[in-house]
């Protein structure tokens, strides 16, 4: 089976990145971007994004999770601590996080190092979810094999029946991303698009342009 996919292509036209006007702070731009998609964005979920890990063997593992939250501390997602991904990041703290928007055009890239978060604010948060994600998160053991649909189907019921409290599992919890670089993205004419990559050295960023 093939398809060819080669007519598909568009003009970029949306905007533009001249890094003079650009703070030296990246946080600055990301919270402006942010801002600008929820409010001019047709993305359902803006905060989606993609997060790759590497496997014991070296091998890259990307999928999409939600950001929750973002400072200049990092970039905070929330998952379970024995799922894949988990596992991944236990075994090497790497990760690369990648927005894409394009209803705007943009695409930001981060690269860091993800450190769990406190477990008080693992708990603070939970708590916030509505209580359908916290059973969920409870009953779930995420990226375990399990021998079919129904099989989850039925522990939810069994759950729900003996109206179990909903406590965080203590193999669930949040990751902080604290990046040592962000690249910001905005598509142009001519496939000449602005690329400005911020890179932290020292707890100092500096800011440069790459080519397209």
């Amino acid at each position: 089976m093939s398809k060819d996919l080669s007519g598909y292509r568009d003009n970029y036209l949306k905007g533009e990145l001249n890094e003079n006007d650009l703070s030296d702070n990246p946080f600055v731009l990301f919270s402006k971007w942010f801002d600008e998609i929820e409010r001019f964005g047709t993305e359902i979920e803006p905060n989606a994004m993609s997060l790759s890990t590497v496997t014991i063997n070296f091998s890259p593992l990307t999928r999409i999770v939600l950001l929750k939250k973002f400072s200049e501390l990092g970039f905070v997602f929330f998952t379970n601590y024995n799922s894949r991904k988990g596992k991944n990041i236990s075994n090497n703290s790497n990760v690369c996080l990648s927005f894409y928007w394009p209803s705007m055009e943009r695409q930001v890239i981060i690269q860091g190092k993800a450190n769990k978060i406190s477990e008080s604010d693992s708990i603070e948060y939970f708590n916030s979810r509505p209580e359908s994600s916290r059973v969920g998160a409870i009953i779930s053991n995420q990226s375990d094999v399990i021998p079919s649909r129904n099989y989850i189907d039925e522990k939810l019921k069994t759950f729900i029946s003996n109206n179990n409290d909903l406590i965080k599992p203590e193999n669930w919890g949040g990751f902080c991303v604290v990046p040592s670089s962000i690249e910001f993205w905005q598509g142009r004419d001519n496939r000449l698009h602005d690329r400005i990559i911020f890179l932290n050295k020292n707890n100092i960023w500096n800011k440069k342009r790459l080519s397209p």
